[in-house]
């Protein structure tokens, strides 16, 4: 299955399948009544402990991958997250407005290992 990581508040496009919100908080400016966003999967996100640590600082960068893929790695919730990988194609979308350095980013290199 295809699986693409798109910003919110990027349009959705045809090609995007079932697009699943990564965030543990919901985005600024965007309604939950949105035909934007199918699945919110805020467990998958990191901890809050992690996110406020990394604070989008590519400096960190590094060290936030090996520590998010550790919580990754012990998450059952990451499981369903899989199962939906593998029967249909999906966009993980994200808030962030750093497109190089954000957690969507190392969940995508995480499920194209699993799947």
């Amino acid at each position: 299955m295809l699986m693409g990581v798109k910003r919110v508040y990027d349009k959705r496009d045809l090609t995007d399948g079932k697009r699943i919100l990564v965030e543990r908080l919901w985005p600024r400016g965007v309604k939950k009544s949105t035909q934007s966003i199918d699945v919110w999967m805020k467990e998958v996100a990191p901890s809050t402990e992690l996110r406020k640590w990394f604070s989008h600082e590519p400096a960190k960068w590094q060290r936030f991958k090996e520590k998010y893929f550790e919580e990754i790695r012990s998450n059952r919730k990451v499981d369903e997250l899989i199962s939906l990988t593998r029967s249909s194609d999906v966009t993980l979308v994200y808030s962030a407005k750093d497109t190089e350095h954000n957690s969507a980013i190392v969940l995508a290199e995480f499920l194209k290992e699993k799947v």
